[in-house]
């Protein structure tokens, strides 16, 4: 179950017990990037699977069958339940920085928006961040691998200069097999010489 599909299940059980009808109620939110998403509700006699945004599962004890599936209202879920909403987690922000060839010296566009970078993630202090090295396709897979590891570190190592702590951060380096850019082995691709941020 995504972390955004919790608080749902969560509120939903309250208002069937609230009902007198005690039991559990799933409904599948959309997900930020509009990427599919899916969840399987089990029941004693069954199960269902969500796979579309707003679809519902009701399951209650003892009741005979499968979880019941239906389909929520957007609207009417936001006005009934809007405690919901104000516990979804704040939309991820992702940054992009650019490196000169074949090191882990930041563009000096990049180095300007370091700061913007480093105010949102500590405005997020209970949040965590995702640091992901890439390169271009000069230089052998090993060569590169190191370097997208070297870029994502040192990344890292500006957050936690600027006291964001050290545990919420993960650095990880693609080397040249996520590529931006598309291109042929041993090209200079400055588009490619990159480090993705995500502020979770």
């Amino acid at each position: 179950m995504s972390r955004s599909l919790w608080p749902v299940a969560l509120a939903a059980t309250v208002l069937l017990a609230a009902c007198g009808a005690p039991g559990t109620r799933v409904v599948l939110l959309p997900q930020e990037d509009g990427s599919a998403s899916a969840v399987v509700v089990r029941s004693r006699s069954g199960e269902q699977t969500l796979t579309k945004p707003y679809e519902r599962a009701t399951a209650r004890p003892n009741a005979p069958g499968a979880p019941v599936l239906d389909r929520v209202d957007p609207a009417q879920l936001k006005e009934q339940n809007p405690f919901l909403f104000d516990m979804v987690p704040p939309r991820s922000l992702r940054y992009t920085l650019y490196f000169d060839a074949g090191g882990a010296t930041l563009t000096a566009a990049s180095q300007q928006t370091i700061d913007e970078l480093v105010a949102a993630a500590r405005a997020r202090p209970g949040g965590d961040i995702i640091v992901t090295g890439h390169t271009d396709t000069k230089g052998s897979g090993a060569f590169n691998d190191d370097l997208s590891r070297r870029r994502a570190q040192q990344i890292r190592q500006v957050l936690i200069e600027h006291q964001f702590p050290a545990a919420r951060i993960e650095a990880v380096g693609r080397g040249e097999r996520e590529l931006l850019v598309p291109t042929a082995d041993e090209v200079d691709e400055a588009r490619n010489r990159r480090v993705t941020i995500e502020v979770r």
